[in-house]
């Protein structure tokens, strides 16, 4: 075993953070970016602005689609080997994106570039906690997960302005040079990770069927929803009942954006230190923050200040992927890769709720009673998880007891 870790152990481990970071940069903004050049891409493809959510629903669908399916697939493929070729699939399918010239191409062509997404930030984070000690797990996850936060505070608006400057199609092509430059600096930086001779797709399928994991897995679902429902709203909200100028909408994300880094470190911090405590900790500060949004977006000021507070349940994120890696048992790459499809089933979950509450009439800073309502929602499914577990617990201690009585 201790041959085996030190193989995992990289020379230069910031430099290692840091190309898995550049990967989730590129990735964030890839997402993203689309948000802000809708109508530039439903212009130059002949469709209205609201078909162009076509586009970001198949990205989405490709996140959900691919993690499961990459890494059942790819269990008996090294980590580095993996991450480098997640990244000639991402590259493929965003430089593919640009050269698209009519609509459903274009579409099917954003569902390619989803399929890497959450098995590559599953590896990633496998690989960077796997390079530092077992105490410091949630930090270095959160370090390479940095990458998305800083997507949305400098990614996606220069690539927005780049786009809108020299066409649309220069945002993904970008994004497809950040993913090649990625996989040189992996190819650098990344130990090389011998393969697990034991992997299948069967083993890594098994974590799907683990009641932990399926727990953990509903808490990102649920409970990450409602930081979507506030940020799908923002703009539109603080707009309507803040008379928030439209030049300041890009500040407003960028914004969420900081929140979202600051949440991330500190979340992470709190999981390396007891990790049980920081997820229902993380979840109540949602609750709290998303449902006082309702109360500040009246006035701009503290509408802005809560934009930023609400960005702060990115502290979630490294909490849950360290869970998961606690209870994934060997199907370590599916229960991490899995993390990001249900963060994505969050995103669809939180805005599509918020989005009925709005239409039936109720203020468009519902959406942030809505965001409560969700983290609620992932408390509840945390407590009863953790009842479970300790049921369960008992049980396999009963039965011991019996057999070693026997």
């Amino acid at each position: 075993m201790a041959i085996s870790i030190t193989h995992l152990r990289a020379r230069h481990p910031r430099l290692a953070e840091l190309a898995l970071a550049l990967g989730g940069f590129g990735i964030g903004t890839s997402e993203f970016v689309i948000m802000g050049l809708m109508e530039r891409v439903a212009q130059d493809l002949s469709v209205s602005a609201a078909d162009v959510g076509y586009a970001i629903s198949a990205y989405a669908l490709g996140v959900v689609v691919g993690a499961p399916l990459i890494s059942a697939l790819a269990a008996r493929v090294p980590r580095r080997t993996l991450l480098i070729c997640l990244m000639l699939v991402f590259a493929v399918g965003n430089i593919a994106s640009a050269l698209a010239t009519s609509f459903w191409p274009f579409v099917g062509l954003r569902f390619l570039a989803g399929l890497p997404h959450g098995a590559y930030f599953g590896v990633a984070a496998l690989v960077a906690a796997a390079a530092v000690p077992v105490e410091e797990r949630a930090r270095a996850i959160s370090r390479v997960m940095l990458g998305l936060t800083s997507a949305i505070v400098i990614g996606a608006p220069l690539a927005t302005w780049a786009g809108q400057w020299f066409g649309w199609q220069f945002a993904f092509f970008a994004v497809g040079v950040v993913a090649f430059v990625t996989m040189g600096l992996i190819k650098l930086f990344v130990p090389r990770q011998p393969h697990d001779v034991k992997a299948s797709p069967k083993r890594e399928l098994t974590a799907l069927v683990k009641q932990r994991v399926l727990y953990t897995l509903g808490v990102a679902s649920i409970g990450f929803g409602g930081m979507f429902s506030v940020f799908s709203y923002v703009v539109p909200t603080l707009r309507a009942q803040a008379d928030m100028p439209e030049m300041v909408g890009p500040w407003v994300l960028a914004i969420f954006g900081i929140g979202g880094i600051i949440g991330n470190l500190v979340g992470a911090r709190a999981a390396d230190k007891n990790l049980m405590k920081a997820v229902p900790r993380i979840l109540l500060w949602c609750l709290v923050v998303q449902g006082a949004f309702y109360f500040a977006a009246d006035n701009l000021y503290t509408g802005i200040l809560f934009v930023g507070l609400v960005g702060t349940s990115m502290a979630l994120g490294p909490a849950l992927q360290t869970r998961l890696m606690d209870v994934a048992g060997d199907a370590q790459t599916m229960a991490a890769s899995m993390n990001h499809a249900a963060f994505n089933c969050a995103n669809a979950l939180g805005a599509y709720l918020a989005g009925v509450t709005i239409k039936a009439g109720a203020p468009w800073s519902s959406s942030g009673l809505v965001g409560a309502g969700l983290a609620l929602g992932g408390l509840v499914v945390f407590y009863i998880g953790l009842r479970a577990e300790k049921r369960s617990d008992r049980r396999r201690a009963a039965a011991t007891d019996c057999a070693s009585e026997s």
